[in-house]
């Protein structure tokens, strides 16, 4: 990821945090439209979850320039992920409904950079998260 890739997924962020309980919603909503399998993977109130899923990116964001320091995080909830059943093409669904919901929470400022940038960062975290799924439990 480069330097500008960095810039534009933080000022798109920021741009969503406001309405980031709408953000989660439209999110989850567009997650199980695409995949109605997911839903029982969510067990708990959605409203918490999307404030979870809200969190958990905005470390992530918030985290872009220091990686060293959340890649460890990321592998953890990948590992955690695993535990819930979570696939490959699990990973690929929440791509499509992530670039989705940006899309429609930041209208025209979704720019094909931006959305690129996005694309790299999901791939690179998803990856992270994927790879230490597919890690055997320590004994």
């Amino acid at each position: 990821m480069t330097k500008d890739d960095k810039q534009l997924v933080r000022d798109s962020w920021a741009k969503v945090m406001p309405i980031s309980d709408t953000a989660a919603e439209l999110f989850y909503n567009r997650l199980f439209e695409l995949d109605p399998s997911l839903r029982p993977l969510f067990t708990s109130d959605m409203t918490e979850q999307g404030r979870k899923l809200m969190g958990m990116i905005t470390v992530a964001v918030n985290g872009l320039d220091r990686l060293d320091e959340i890649i460890a995080a990321v592998r953890a909830l990948g590992k955690r992920h695993s535990g819930y059943s979570v696939t490959d093409d699990h990973y690929d669904t929440v791509a499509t409904a992530l670039l989705w919901t940006l899309e429609r929470g930041l209208g025209d400022a979704f720019t094909d950079a931006t959305r690129n940038a996005w694309i790299k960062t999901y791939t690179l975290l998803s990856t992270t998260m994927k790879e230490a799924a597919a890690q055997p439990a320590a004994a």
